[in-house]
């Protein structure tokens, strides 16, 4: 039994019934099942709170892992971390079920290698995750009996990370993003037959599958600043993303429940930490942002993966499409001089966003749209405290598919401190 027949067995989601217990440190959608798992396409805290913005637009009080050129905005030292949080509310049309995770969500910080010329910056964070519970029940062909299968999931692939920004002429930035890849994905399917009367008929089976990555990858970025009036400026921004094949270690076994993760038991050993890579496909983003200088910022970014060329780690090609997301997003300042008042100078953000999904089922292109708030509120003369929430609804119940509908909240600081840079004078 191969990871491409049962991942094509979600064919028939019209039966899935999702199981409530979910105890993973992150949550992802259910459709997480289907190819890597979900990808992060939002960047930061300051990101996700204005509608995923990030190639064409950043600032200098915050790190950004988006689009590595902007971070020659950075003159000033900055470290930053957040914590997530996501509840889903899945509904298959005859049942629904409440899954929800968090846990940590990044580490970033940026720094000035020659400010105003040059920018470093490293940090930690998710890059794909898979979070699922699933039931498939089916009857089993010219017979009495019920197929019950139960899918699991959980892992996604991790990066730490090191960039670089330089400006390259006067308005002009580069950058790069350099990543090691890392981290394990554990999938399983348990069959268990039953009879009229739920009675488990037969041996019962479980496939259990586990993939580890380790490799390298980058992406490059472009910004370009051009000066419209006295205070606004048109920011131009672009990145492209190469992944290729991921190197990595495969482990799959079939055998009883209970024993399929154990090497040594019996049953048939399909893989035994073989060695092999996974195809993730190319992305492009480009983005233009409108902004008038410490008062308001509007950005429109759109981001294109071709999932279709997309092969697992036994190099079979599953039924993907290309994922295309667009965003819009806003942010204002009140008063960025009003000291004595933070929440004037605080910065507030509103987006929307809409993803084509690389998932494709029942001749459906599952969407995804969702409505993001944010803002970052001083806490001193240079540090925030950044929040971003979003609000949203993936999938549909047409054609017999799942619907879900989210919310998620991120929590976090950027500190900010402008003394390492600067000698101090002693009297």
């Amino acid at each position: 039994m191969s990871s491409k027949n049962w991942l094509k067995s979600l064919g028939v989601l019209c039966t899935l019934l999702v199981v409530t217990e979910a105890r993973a440190q992150t949550s992802s959608s259910t459709y997480s099942a289907l190819g890597i798992g979900e990808f992060n396409y939002s960047g930061l805290t300051q990101n996700q709170g204005m509608g995923g913005m990030g190639i064409s637009y950043g600032t200098g009080w915050n790190a950004n892992n988006v689009n590595p050129a902007i971070t020659t905005k950075n003159t000033i030292f900055n470290f930053q971390a957040a914590l997530n949080y996501k509840r889903i509310n899945v509904d298959n049309g005859t049942e629904t079920s409440k899954v929800d995770g968090g846990g940590l969500s990044y580490i970033a910080l940026s720094f000035p290698i020659k400010v105003g010329k040059m920018t470093s910056g490293m940090g930690l964070g998710q890059i794909t995750s898979v979070n699922y519970r699933l039931r498939v029940e089916s009857e089993v062909a010219n017979s009495d009996l019920i197929a019950n299968n139960f899918l699991r999931g959980d892992g996604g692939i991790s990066e730490a990370y090191l960039n670089f920004g330089y400006l390259l002429a006067k308005n002009l930035s580069i950058g790069v993003h350099g990543s090691y890849l890392f981290g394990s994905t554990i999938r399983s399917n348990t069959l268990i037959v039953s009879d009229e009367e739920g009675a488990a008929v037969g041996n019962n089976s479980e496939y259990y599958e586990r993939l580890t990555v380790s490799d390298v990858g980058f992406k490059l970025g472009a910004h370009y600043q051009l000066k419209v009036s006295d205070r606004g400026n048109l920011h131009l921004g672009a990145i492209y993303q190469k992944l290729g094949d991921v190197s990595g270690t495969g482990f799959a076994k079939l055998a009883e429940i209970g024993q399929a993760s154990n090497p040594d038991s019996q049953g048939d050993l399909i893989a035994n930490d073989e060695k092999g890579s996974i195809y993730i496909p190319n992305r492009y983003g480009f983005g233009v942002t409108y902004e008038k200088m410490n008062k308001f910022a509007v950005a429109l970014e759109g981001q294109f993966q071709d999932f279709a060329k997309y092969q697992n780690f036994f190099g079979e090609e599953l039924d993907l499409m290309e994922a295309k997301k667009v965003g819009l997003g806003f942010q204002f300042i009140p008063d960025y001089l009003s000291f004595d008042n933070l929440l004037m100078r605080a910065t507030y953000r509103i987006g929307v966003e809409w993803m084509q999904t690389p998932y494709y089922l029942n001749q459906t292109n599952i969407d995804d749209i969702g409505l993001t708030l944010g803002a970052s509120i001083p806490v001193n003369q240079l540090s925030l405290v950044n929040m971003a929430f979003k609000a949203g609804r993936r999938g549909t119940l047409d054609n017999g598919l799942i619907k879900e509908n989210y919310i998620s909240f991120t929590l976090g600081f950027s500190l900010n401190d402008n003394s390492w840079f600067y000698k101090r004078v002693f009297e």
